[in-house]
């Protein structure tokens, strides 16, 4: 019975639809990316070199609502990887072992580094989708170059749609975290004397984590703007603010409403055309103060004041840290990672898959490796189950629709629309649920991959062939996860454990010391 209800569970889960608005612009963009390269190739009578550009525009579907400084430099590498996947791909297509093998590295490596960097998008998939669409293209070593050229042209042109956005709100993702910020601040001291308050004060310090990371990595040392410097200034003051209520009001009388009110109006400030509106604007004062609230209240008004200083006078507040690639590298090639074991095992079963596929000569066999990565990338196990299920309906209806539409036999400007139409709802589907958008994936990859050749197949060849290449491949997947990945987190954790109290005790014992340092010499904190 618990087992019956469990599997429900997860089922009504996998096929649950969020709530999230729809991307449209995004979604535009990215039918854009992927339709436009192959309209040009139609346009100069070279369909198929239209197609492989065409792969490069996947590179846009790692955008996301990241600062700019980090997503030129993830989409530039994006775009190279992709480049280097289409060259190895047609070079490694005679050699199916050899295939199978880098595409087991290429899964590896892409996990281990949207890992270890925290870098959100879909990681894995479209590189070794790219590589494996190329793997089935004719086979035509001598090409390699002009396909890699083609496809780093597509990638390039996605990398401007992406970066477009710079030149209208070049600091967008600092500002709407630190607004978030001030907002759920706020919410948390409203709820303070409630029991909503430690759902608040998590959400509150979640948001400061996110906030920190968002403006680290939108730093650029050679180029910062004053804007920018007046975002982490005042999210300096957040965190000071947070703490001061932690310290002072936690478990006590609420605390009076025009607080939370101040709050707010400062994150309305952020969202005004100019920042330079905090001067006419005036936060509401409480009538009553006692001590603690009136040095919280003289806190916010500072917070908000240091939105009219000038750059000079807010810039030596400004310090960035952040680890170097190096160092983050190193730190995950560690036998106790779980980001290092996990990117072992994805690529340990990427290449069992391929060589499954390739050993038993499945017609365009990429399929099937393609399937177990798709399942892979759950970021749990449970995650991995909603994807397989999620995956596997939404691939067998996308197969009929893929199927319908090339015993057509489409050609010419049809097929670039039908790339542009299918990115663009993939896209506005994906934040929905990953079945509604595999649905829409599905039928775009096999239209881009299956083209070319179409005209000697028939519908049921489609339908039964794909079909049996994803269960094949989401079977794989699963046991991948299940048998080998299921308690590979679990048994590390007195390993991460232990290093952890390691860790805080250091930091306690360079506490002490500093502390006693300072009784002994007192002059020591002048110098």
């Amino acid at each position: 019975m618990g087992e019956t209800t469990k599997l429900s569970t997860i089922l009504m889960e996998a096929i649950k639809v969020n709530k999230k608005p729809f991307p449209w612009l995004k979604a535009f963009k990215a039918g854009v990316a992927a339709g436009l390269p192959v309209f040009i190739g139609i346009l100069f009578d070279n369909l198929q070199y239209g197609l492989i550009a065409g792969l490069g525009g996947f590179a846009f579907l790692y955008t996301f609502p990241i600062p700019y400084a980090q997503l030129a430099k993830k989409l530039t590498w994006v775009v190279l990887a992709i480049t280097a996947c289409v060259f190895l791909g047609t070079i490694a297509a005679p050699y199916p072992i050899a295939a199978a093998i880098l595409m087991g590295v290429i899964g590896a490596t892409a996990t281990f580094v949207f890992g270890a960097f925290r870098l959100i998008g879909p990681s894995a998939l479209f590189f070794v989708l790219i590589f494996a669409m190329t793997t089935g293209m004719p086979i035509a070593p001598e090409e390699a170059f002009i396909r890699a050229g083609l496809a780093f042209l597509g990638g390039v042109f996605s990398w401007l749609l992406a970066m477009s956005g710079w030149f209208f709100k070049p600091h967008a993702s600092e500002k709407n975290i630190v607004k978030r910020s001030y907002i759920e601040l706020a919410n948390f001291i409203d709820s303070i004397g409630t029991d909503k308050e430690i759902e608040f004060q998590y959400r509150v310090m979640a948001t400061l984590k996110e906030a920190e990371q968002t403006l680290v990595s939108g730093y650029i040392p050679w180029r910062t703007t004053n804007f920018y410097h007046h975002l982490y200034v005042l999210y300096n003051y957040s965190n000071k603010l947070f703490l001061q209520v932690v310290e002072h009001f936690i478990n006590q009388p609420k605390i009076p409403p025009e607080i939370g009110e101040s709050l707010r109006i400062i994150a309305r400030i952020l969202d005004s055309k100019s920042i330079q509106d905090a001067a006419i604007i005036q936060l509401p004062q409480p009538n009553d103060m006692d001590e603690k609230t009136a040095l919280l209240y003289k806190e916010i008004t500072e917070a908000k004041d240091s939105l009219l200083k000038s750059n000079n006078d807010i810039k030596e507040q400004v310090h960035i840290v952040s680890p170097s690639v190096k160092r983050v590298i190193l730190g995950e090639f560690d036998k106790n990672s779980i980001i290092f074991i996990n990117s072992l095992r994805f690529g340990a079963f990427t290449i069992l898959a391929a060589i499954i596929a390739y050993e038993f000569h499945f017609a365009r066999s990429f399929w099937i490796p393609l399937s177990c990565v798709a399942v892979m990338s759950g970021a749990t196990a449970v995650a991995t189950f909603h994807r397989a299920i999620q995956r596997s309906f939404g691939t067998i209806f996308g197969i009929i629709i893929a199927s319908l539409i090339l015993v057509l036999h489409p050609t010419g400007y049809t097929i670039a629309l039908l790339i542009f139409l299918l990115t663009f709802i993939t896209e506005l589907f994906i934040v929905k649920n990953y079945g509604l958008a595999a649905l829409f994936f599905t039928p775009n990859s096999l239209i881009m991959a299956e083209v070319a050749s179409v005209n000697n197949y028939s519908f049921s060849y489609f339908a039964s062939a794909r079909i049996i290449d994803v269960a094949i491949g989401v079977i794989i997947g699963l046991i991948g996860v299940w048998f080998v990945g299921r308690k590979s987190a679990s048994s590390r954790l007195p390993h991460l454990t232990s290093k952890t109290i390691r860790s805080q005790a250091q930091v306690l014992y360079a506490t002490r010391y500093f502390q006693m340092k300072l009784i002994v010499n007192p002059i020591n904190l002048i110098k």
